[in-house]
């Protein structure tokens, strides 16, 4: 029963895999356009479903943290591919996105390194960090790309920070 399980699609799942189908559709709109912020909430929504769903139903299973994972890699990329080249911002907050993208890279390349499989923990401050970068593309509109971005890279240098470590020392 448990083998079934690990490969049955559940409706957490599901709605990570409708993350993915929600984020290449955001290809389409033009970026931070009324149709590409409701694509954006709408992956959001999902974002925050899964898990919850996944823990309410007792369906957690390592295919699902996966899909998590990809489902929230896979958002991240085609966003920052649609609103960096869109957005003026200053180098040094180029070089902030840069750096942490790099030691994002990083941790999944230690991952597969070290424990030979894919490694992304799922801490309350990634989770943190992910809600509050989520948050920046409704207030670029509103204040610009530098006042809302600073507190999403800061949180998110930590997440990165610790989730090195927690892969290092294997406690993830």
């Amino acid at each position: 029963m448990a083998h079934a399980m690990k490969h049955k699609l559940t409706m957490a799942n599901a709605l990570s895999v409708l993350r993915i189908i929600l984020s290449v559709a955001l290809l389409a709109p033009p970026a931070l356009s009324p149709a590409f912020l409701v694509l954006y909430a709408a992956a959001g929504l999902t974002d925050m479903l899964d898990g919850f769903v996944a823990r309410s139903t007792k369906t957690e299973t390592e295919l699902g943290a996966k899909l998590d994972s990809i489902a929230d890699l896979t958002l991240a990329v085609i966003c920052l591919a649609k609103i960096l080249p869109t957005v003026a911002a200053p180098a040094w907050l180029w070089a902030w996105v840069t750096f942490i993208a790099v030691v994002k890279v990083a941790n999944v390349v230690s991952g597969l390194v070290m424990r030979k499989r894919l490694v992304m923990p799922h801490t309350v401050v990634n989770k943190v960090a992910g809600f509050v970068a989520f948050l920046v593309l409704f207030a670029i509109p509103t204040f610009g790309v530098v006042a809302p971005s600073i507190p999403a890279c800061v949180v998110t240098t930590f997440a990165a920070v610790q989730e090195s470590h927690l892969i290092r020392t294997g406690h993830n």
